[in-house]
């Protein structure tokens, strides 16, 4: 839980500073797929994305590719 909480922690700084910098680019949280798998199928981390907090990228670490892509409606805007 202390990862998500500093993790998402760290998204919102740079999500507000890159939207007074660069309003245009969107930023994405990269977890890999154990992550994703763990803190996302919880409650808090189902919460998180039903509630489109954060834009979400979830990798297989070995393989090196993209296995979901969650942008969010909400925080983009």
């Amino acid at each position: 839980m202390n990862d998500l909480e500093n993790a998402v922690g760290q998204y919102i700084v740079y999500h507000d500073v890159l939207k007074k910098t660069n309003p245009e680019r969107i930023l994405y949280l990269a977890v890999d797929e154990e992550a994703y798998e763990g803190i996302f199928s919880e409650p808090i981390g189902k919460l998180m994305l039903e509630n489109q907090r954060l834009n979400l990228v979830a990798f297989h670490k070995l393989e090196g590719v993209i296995i979901e892509w969650i942008p969010s409606v909400n925080i983009n805007k």
